[in-house]
C-alpha cells in the first residue's frame, strides 16, 4: 500500500491501550458519541530451557510483565503452566499405552476367533470323515448282505438241480414221457428247466429296477401302508439289526430273562419313585395304573395296596416297610476294642439350692459363673471343660438345685459318668439333696460327696455323713464305698482332693470312646438366640462332631454351621466328652434329645418329619377322649374348676420345661393353672394375639417382648410380666390363682336365746318373747331355730325389739321380742341360735 492513498499504514501496535469512538443511535434520530478504550492483556510465555532466575528476572521486569501482575502471581502462573504441560504429557503417554493395550486385545481376540474357527473346521472335517466312514461301512454291510442273499439263492438252486442230475436213464425217459403226458385239464405239465429259472431271474431284475427307480421317493400309499421302510435306514437301526443277527446266530434269543427285584414299599409312594425302584419306565407304570382305573401322574402319590398290585403285575417282589424304618440309617454298631480311646469323664454337680454348687465350680474354673445368674441361683445347665494341674480334662455339668428343675437334674444324671453331690455342712441333707441321690441311683452312676462350706463356724460335716446314712449313702469315713471330701468354695480348701477323687473314680471306670465314627451326643440345653437362631448345647458322647456335618436331633435337623466351645471360641470339631454350642438347626430341639449324624440331608429331613408326625399323633391320642361318656364325665368334672390361663416364654428350653412343670403343680380341686403355650425366644405379636383371645397374661423368663409385641399388648390390654428368678414367677402365679378361689365362709356364734312366750301381733305375725341366755343378740345376724336340739329353720330376723323400741342388739340376761323373716312356726321352749358369717380369703399352699 502506498503512502499517497491517504490511509494510515497498518502495523503491529504496542502493548499500550487503544482508544476510539463509537457512535450510538437512538430512537427519534438521537445519536451519541462514546469514547471506547481497549486494553490488551499480555500473556507471558517462558522460553524453553529458561532458568528459574531468568524467569524470576522476567517476572520482575515491569516492562515485560502485564500490568497488575505481582511476582508471586507470575510464579504461580508459571507453575500452573508447567503442571498443565506435565499433565498433557502424562495423558499422551496413557493414551499411547491404552491404544497399545487395545491393539493387543484385538490381536488376542482375533487369534482366539481364528483358533476357534480352526477347531470348528477340524471338528466338522472329523464328523464328515466319520459320516463317510459310517456310510462306507453301511454300503459294505448292504453289499455283504446282498451277496449272502445271492449265495443262499444259488445254493438253493444247486440243491434243486442235484437230484435231477443223479437220476438213471430210465428215470429220465420216464420223466420225458411224463412231461409229454397231458394233465386232467388237458394241458401238458410245463417243464422246469433253464427257461423257468431265467424267467424268474428276469422278473426279479425287473422288480429290482423298479424299486431302485423309486427308492428315493415316498408316495402317500407307501407312507400310509408302511412302505416307506425301504428308504435308507439310520445307522442306529443298522446296528440294532446287526446285534439281533449276532444274538440270533449265537443262539441267545431275543427274549432276555427278566430281573426280579425286591421293591421296598412304604405306606405311600410317588409313582416316579416306584418306577425307579422297579427299574421300569415311568410311562409303563402310568399306563398300568390307567388300565386299573387310576388316573395318576408320575408326581402323585399312591397307597401301598395299589403299589403292591403294580409291583406284582410287573413281576417283582414286595417288601413292606413301615415309616419307622427311616431311622434305620442311624447306625448303632458296637465299636471294636482297638478303636476305643480314653476320654474325659463327665461330672455332674448336683445338690440342694444355695449349697454352693456353682461357687464350687467357680473355684475350680477360676471363673465367676454365679455373677451371671439372676438371684444367685443356677437356672440353666452349664457345661464346662476344665484342665487339671495334672493335664487331665474333666467335663463338668452344673445343674440347678431349685425344686422346679427336677427334669434338668434327671437329664444331667443320664448323660454323666460321675455325680458330685454337694451338701452344705451348715445345712445338712435337704429335699433336693435326697432327689439328687435318687437320680444318681436311678442312672446307676458312682457318687462323690463334697461337703461344702466347712469354713463356716457352725459347720458340722459329721452330721452330713450321718444324715446321708438314712438315704443309703455310706461314705468312706463311715466304712462305706462312697468317697467324701470336705471342701470350701470360698477359701479353696480341699479342691485338689476333690479333683483327685474324680480322677481316681474315672480311672476305675475306664472311660473310652471311638472318635473316628459318626458323632452322637445329648442336648444339654437349647435356646433361640436373636442373632444366631436356634442354638443347642450338645455334649458329644461318641465320635467326632465336625463343621459341615448333617445331623438330626429329636424332631429337628440341621447342618453344623459353627461349633463354639465353653470359652466362646469357634472350633472345627468336637470329640467325645466335649461340650459345644451347635449352630445351624432349623428349630429349637427339646433338652435331652439325642443328636445323631447322618449321611445326607434327605435322610435327616425324612427322620425329623417322621418324628414330628409321630409326636403329633401321640399328643392327639393323649388328648382325645376314647368314648362319649368319658368326654361328658370330664366336662362335668371341670365344670366347677376355675382355670388361670397363662403363656410362658423362656430363654432356654430347660427353663421353659421347668416352669411348665411348676405350673402344673399349682392348684387344687377348685382352681388350676393351664399353660396355653410355652416356647423359647422373645415374646412375639402372635403370642399377644393368643393371650388376648384367651384372656391370659404373658410371662417372660429372661426374655423381652419385641417392639410390635409391645405395641400390640398396649392396644389390646394384654399384661406382660418379666422375671429373672423362678421363685418370683411361681409366687406371683400362686397369688393370681388364689384370687380365683372362692372365699371361705366361717360362722362365729355370738349368742343363744330361749323362747318364753309366743305372741300374735297384727301386721307382723307371731312374735317370740325371748330371754337372751348367752352372748348377745344382733338384728343383722343370722339365726337358727332349734327344737329338741334339731335345726328346723335357718334365716334372718325381721324385727328385734326391747319393750316397744326397735333395737340393734340385746345383751345377755335381757328380754326381747323376735320375729323371723317369712317363718311363723315357733313354739315356747324353742332355742334361737344367733351367729355371724365371716368371709376368709383362701390361698394356695
Amino acid at each position: 500500500m502506498s503512502d499517497s492513498d491517504g490511509k494510515k499504514t497498518l502495523g503491529v501496535r504496542g502493548g499500550g491501550p487503544r482508544s476510539g469512538q463509537v457512535k450510538q443511535s437512538f430512537s427519534h434520530g438521537r445519536t451519541k458519541n462514546v469514547v471506547v478504550e481497549t486494553k490488551r492483556k499480555r500473556v507471558v510465555v517462558p522460553k524453553p530451557g529458561g532458568s528459574k532466575s531468568g524467569g524470576g528476572a522476567a517476572g520482575g521486569d515491569p516492562s515485560r510483565r502485564p500490568a497488575g501482575i505481582s511476582d508471586a502471581e507470575m510464579e504461580r502462573r508459571l507453575r500452573a503452566l508447567q503442571a498443565a504441560k506435565a499433565r498433557e504429557a502424562d495423558d499422551a503417554r496413557e493414551r499411547a499405552e491404552e491404544e497399545k493395550r487395545r491393539a493387543d486385545e484385538r490381536e488376542r481376540r482375533r487369534a482366539e476367533i481364528e483358533a476357534k474357527e480352526r477347531e470348528e473346521r477340524e471338528r466338522e472335517e472329523a464328523l464328515k470323515a466319520k459320516a463317510e466312514e459310517d456310510e462306507r461301512k453301511k454300503r459294505e454291510a448292504e453289499e455283504a448282505a446282498k451277496k449272502a442273499k445271492e449265495e443262499a439263492a444259488a445254493a438253493r438252486r444247486a440243491e434243486k438241480a442235484a437230484p435231477a442230475a443223479a437220476e438213471p436213464a430210465p428215470a429220465a425217459a420216464e420223466a420225458r414221457s411224463e412231461r409229454a403226458t397231458p394233465t386232467k385239464s388237458g394241458m401238458p405239465t410245463p417243464r422246469k428247466g433253464k427257461s423257468d429259472t431265467a424267467d424268474r431271474d428276469s422278473a426279479g431284475k425287473k422288480r429290482g429296477r423298479d424299486d431302485n427307480r423309486r427308492s428315493g421317493k415316498l408316495t402317500v400309499n407307501q407312507a400310509l401302508n408302511g412302505g416307506g421302510e425301504k428308504r435308507g435306514r439310520s445307522l442306529a437301526a443298522m446296528r440294532r439289526k446287526q446285534e439281533r443277527e449276532r444274538r440270533k446266530s449265537s443262539g441267545s434269543g431275543d427274549n432276555r430273562e427278566k430281573i426280579v427285584r425286591d421293591v421296598q414299599l412304604p405306606e405311600t409312594i410317588v409313582v416316579q419313585e416306584l418306577a425307579n425302584r422297579m427299574a421300569e419306565r415311568v410311562a409303563d407304570v402310568v399306563k398300568a395304573l390307567m388300565q386299573n382305573g387310576i388316573m395318576a401322574t408320575q408326581n402323585q402319590s399312591i397307597d401301598a395296596d395299589t403299589a403292591e398290585l403294580l409291583i406284582e403285575e410287573f413281576g417283582h417282589k414286595v417288601v413292606r416297610v413301615s415309616d419307622a424304618d427311616v431311622e434305620d440309617v442311624i447306625h448303632t454298631v458296637d465299636d471294636k476294642e482297638e478303636d476305643l480311646q480314653p476320654r474325659a469323664p463327665v461330672v455332674t454337680i448336683m445338690g440342694h439350692v444355695d449349697h454352693g454348687k456353682t461357687s464350687l465350680l467357680d473355684a475350680i474354673r477360676n471363673a465367676k459363673v454365679v455373677a451371671g445368674e439372676a438371684g444367685g441361683i443356677t437356672q440353666h445347665i452349664g457345661a464346662y471343660q476344665v484342665k487339671t494341674d495334672g493335664g487331665q480334662l474333666i467335663t463338668f455339668l452344673d445343674t440347678p438345685g431349685h425344686a422346679a428343675f427336677t427334669s434338668m437334674r434327671a437329664r444331667g444324671a443320664q448323660v454323666t459318668d460321675i455325680v458330685v453331690l454337694v451338701v452344705a455342712a451348715d445345712d445338712a441333707v435337704m429335699p433336693q439333696t435326697v432327689e439328687a441321690i435318687a437320680h444318681a441311683k436311678a442312672a446307676g452312676v458312682p457318687m462323690i460327696v463334697a461337703i461344702n462350706k466347712v469354713d463356716k463356724p457352725d459347720s458340722d460335716p459329721m452330721k452330713v455323713r450321718t444324715d446321708l446314712l438314712q438315704h443309703e449313702v455310706v461314705v468312706e469315713a463311715m466304712s462305706g464305698e462312697v468317697q467324701d471330701v470336705e471342701v470350701s468354695a470360698k477359701t479353696g480348701l480341699g479342691l485338689d482332693e476333690l479333683l483327685d477323687a474324680i480322677a481316681l473314680q474315672s480311672e476305675i471306670l475306664e472311660l473310652k470312646a471311638n472318635p473316628d465314627r459318626a458323632a452322637n451326643g445329648a442336648v444339654i440345653e437349647a435356646q433361640l438366640d436373636v442373632g444366631r437362631g436356634p442354638v443347642a448345647t450338645v455334649l458329644v458322647q461318641n465320635g467326632t462332631l465336625k463343621q459341615g456335618d448333617i445331623f438330626v436331633v429329636g424332631e429337628q435337623w440341621g447342618k453344623v454351621r459353627a461349633l463354639i466351645n465353653d470359652k466362646g471360641e469357634r472350633v472345627k470339631s468336637a470329640g467325645p466328652s466335649e461340650p459345644v454350642e451347635v449352630l445351624g438347626l432349623n428349630g429349637t430341639p427339646e433338652a435331652g434329645d439325642v443328636l445323631n449324624v447322618v449321611e445326607t440331608e434327605a435322610q435327616a429331613r425324612e427322620i425329623a418329619d417322621y418324628r414330628e408326625q409321630a409326636a403329633k399323633d401321640k399328643r392327639a391320642a393323649a388328648g382325645a377322649a376314647t368314648t362319649l361318656e368319658q368326654l361328658m364325665a370330664k366336662a362335668k368334672a371341670d365344670e366347677n374348676v376355675a382355670e388361670l390361663p397363662i403363656l410362658v416364654k423362656a430363654d432356654v428350653q430347660g427353663s421353659a420345661e421347668a416352669i411348665v412343670q411348676a405350673m402344673e403343680k399349682i392348684g387344687n380341686d377348685e382352681v388350676r393353672v393351664r399353660v396355653l403355650h410355652s416356647g423359647v425366644g422373645a415374646i412375639t405379636e402372635s403370642d399377644i394375639g393368643l393371650a388376648e383371645a384367651s384372656g391370659a397374661p404373658v410371662f417372660g423368663f429372661n426374655v423381652r417382648a419385641n417392639a410390635p409385641a409391645r405395641n400390640a399388648a398396649n392396644q389390646k390390654g394384654v399384661e406382660i410380666r418379666y422375671y429373672s428368678v423362678i421363685y418370683d414367677l411361681v409366687d406371683d402365679v400362686k397369688a393370681a390363682a388364689s384370687g380365683l378361689l372362692s372365699n371361705e365362709i366361717r360362722e362365729n356364734f355370738i349368742g343363744y336365746a330361749e323362747i318364753r312366750q309366743v305372741f300374735k301381733v297384727t301386721g307382723i305375725g307371731k312374735v317370740a318373747g325371748c330371754l337372751v341366755t348367752e352372748g348377745i343378740a344382733r338384728r343383722s345376724a343370722g339365726v337358727r331355730l332349734l327344737r329338741d336340739n334339731v335345726v328346723i329353720h335357718e334365716g334372718t330376723l325381721k324385727t328385734l325389739k326391747r319393750f316397744k323400741d326397735e333395737v340393734a342388739e340385746v345383751q345377755s340376761g335381757q328380754e326381747c321380742g323376735m320375729a323371723f323373716e317369712a317363718y311363723d312356726d315357733i313354739r315356747e321352749g324353742d332355742v334361737i341360735e344367733i351367729f355371724e358369717r365371716e368371709e376368709v380369703t383362701r390361698t394356695l399352699a
